[in-house]
């Protein structure tokens, strides 16, 4: 349910007592950035057919050098994701050859192109995770997110093929504007019809290029933090999460390094273009991997990436509650244009997630949304109604 543990809690990297050895657990692998939908939330749907974004993309072979690097480097967890990764016509090879490393693989995709073939190989081949978006319970819903008529009935027609071969399917939404409504008739129809695990996640990234377009469809703080009491289950898991944060040390325990998540610690992501980045937000510097080895870019361009000193404290350094609001140095760049600078919207949700749950929040420096700042009595409104809302 919580949205930043894809693979359990390796993504917490440097923090899981693993000791200060550096080695790339997990990898994310964007196969292509191209993609059949055109979801107006997305960070990075470039148009299915775009052939510029083709030409420059690695090739089978190249996939394969680097995947036997990885592997060899020791990494276990591998997430394929997009764009649409099965808009590849290669994907099965790439697919079939990562097998043979021996990796545990998740597959992000949208299920618009799974053929009863494919899901069959699947069965054959079986992946760790699948991991499928459903924008909506009903087709304007969906097709409203995604901009492509019949893209629902191909999407519901992908799920049930993946579902009746008993694959490991796992559905997730985007809580955005155009479908919040929707949301718990998506959440019934998953977890009573289908019987599938099921999450959302509610905040949207700016694009890849830096465009602000998706947060037009970003909920307000309110409305997330609105969403999560609706669901006990989730408050009682964001509380945990939140306490298990505390005890591995990071919150509360300030650090002179910008990047003090898993990227570039334990993980690792490489985009269509073979530039190896800390994670998929990254957007600034990168290691060429056509041009260099794997291990040069992990131990020498992240390795040095990593002892990056923040130049500035921030209300971040020192906050008890930052495992709550996601910020990095990754979405604060695209959003902000600056890799430390607070970001607004995060900071309101995770400020009003506290309050609202009954989570103590230490003094973390001047900070607008406690106890004498500027913004704490407005945002206390904020929790009242929140309160009352539940308590309906």
């Amino acid at each position: 349910m919580i949205e930043n543990r894809t693979y359990g809690d390796w993504t917490l990297g440097v923090h899981q007592g693993l000791g200060d050895k550096r080695i790339p657990i997990g990898a994310t692998i964007e196969l292509t950035r191209r993609c059949n939908n055109r979801c107006i939330h997305c960070y990075n749907n470039l148009p299915a057919g775009d052939k510029a974004a083709v030409s420059k993309e690695l090739t089978t072979r190249e996939h394969c050098r680097i995947l036997d690097q990885i592997s060899a480097a020791g990494c276990l967890w591998l997430l394929f994701t997009g764009g649409e990764i099965f808009l590849r016509k290669d994907f099965i090879d790439i697919y079939a050859y990562a097998k043979t490393k021996g990796l545990l693989i998740t597959l992000f995709t949208n299920a618009t192109l799974i053929t009863p073939a494919i899901a069959d190989y699947l069965v054959k081949y079986k992946p760790f995770s699948i991991e499928v978006t459903l924008y909506g319970a009903r087709r304007d819903t969906y097709e409203k997110v995604t901009g492509v008529p019949g893209s629902f009935d191909r999407c519901m027609q992908g799920i049930h093929l993946l579902h009746e071969r008993h694959l490991p399917v796992k559905l997730k939404t985007m809580a955005i504007a155009p479908n919040q409504n929707d949301l718990w008739e998506i959440k019934r129809y998953v977890e009573q019809e289908l019987g599938l695990p099921f999450k959302f996640d509610a905040l949207v990234n700016p694009r890849c290029d830096s465009s602000l377009s998706p947060l037009q469809v970003r909920l307000s703080p309110a409305e997330v933090v609105a969403l999560d009491l609706r669901d006990p289950a989730r408050v009682t898991e964001w509380q945990e999460f939140c306490e298990r944060f505390k005890k591995r040390g990071r919150a509360g325990n300030p650090s002179d390094y910008l990047y003090r998540c898993g990227g570039g610690g334990r993980s690792f992501a490489m985009d269509p273009y073979g530039k190896m980045r800390m994670c998929v937000l990254s957007s600034d510097q990168s290691y060429d991997m056509r041009q260099g080895t794997f291990l040069e870019g992990w131990e020498q361009f992240l390795g040095k990436l990593r002892e990056t000193k923040a130049t500035r404290s921030t209300k971040c350094s020192n906050c008890s509650i930052s495992s709550m609001c996601g910020t990095c140095p990754a979405n604060a760049g695209l959003e902000c244009g600056d890799p430390e600078e607070p970001v607004d919207f995060l900071c309101q949700v995770a400020h009003l997630r506290a309050y609202a749950f009954g989570i103590d929040l230490p003094v973390h420096g001047e900070c607008e949304y406690c106890p004498g700042g500027d913004k704490y009595d407005t945002m206390m409104v904020i929790v009242d109604e929140l309160n009352k809302l539940d308590s309906d």
